[in-house]
């Protein structure tokens, strides 16, 4: 059996493949709204216990209007892609941050959903200007960023606490990508 998905402004197909004809077909609808505290229990796939604790401050901040932090949704009101846009980090731009698809749907458009909504948000505030930092060790997620019409601008190393298995906290220091796209 096989699975393919596509992602559109509001519903998500599911194709399933199976050995023998005939093909099943799921459409869901989803949904794209700003996450809530009460959705993280259900982001455990989005990382650690210590990122999901950054991404509860970050809904403080999204509380005082200082970021957007949006969710897509399954009809069960499930997050299965979630992100950020912060508008304090570049002057006049809204800088996309901590994207994740849950990964059983990963390239089957939900990540495209999800930067369009965002892209949607940054317009709203009358900003004309989306950019992001991806690690240039992950270049599926760059692809995706330039099909959707972000280009690169510059590169800086960046580094962030995570956690390791066994539970302690160790500094990730990375290399990015920098990107940015006129909206």
């Amino acid at each position: 059996m096989r699975c393919r998905a596509d992602a559109s402004a509001d519903r998500l197909t599911l194709v399933i493949h199976t050995p023998e004809p005939p093909e099943a077909t799921i459409v869901l609808p989803v949904s794209v709204r700003d996450l809530l505290p009460r959705d993280l229990p259900a982001c455990t796939w989005s990382g650690s216990a210590t990122h999901l604790r950054h991404v509860e401050h970050e809904l403080t901040r999204a509380a005082a209007g200082e970021v957007d932090y949006l969710a897509v949704c399954t009809p069960a009101d499930l997050p299965v892609a979630i992100g950020g846009v912060d508008y304090r980090v570049s002057e006049g731009a809204g800088y996309l941050w901590q994207l994740a698809v849950l990964p059983a749907l990963q390239s089957h458009g939900l990540g495209t959903l999800l930067i369009r909504a965002a892209e949607q948000r940054i317009r709203s505030r009358s900003l004309h200007r989306a950019e992001l930092a991806v690690e240039e060790d992950n270049p599926r997620a760059r692809a995706l960023y330039e099909r959707l019409g972000y280009a690169v601008y510059g590169r800086e190393p960046d580094a962030w606490d995570e956690e390791a298995p066994d539970g302690s906290i160790r500094r990730h220091h990375t290399m990015c990508t920098l990107l940015r796209k006129e909206l």
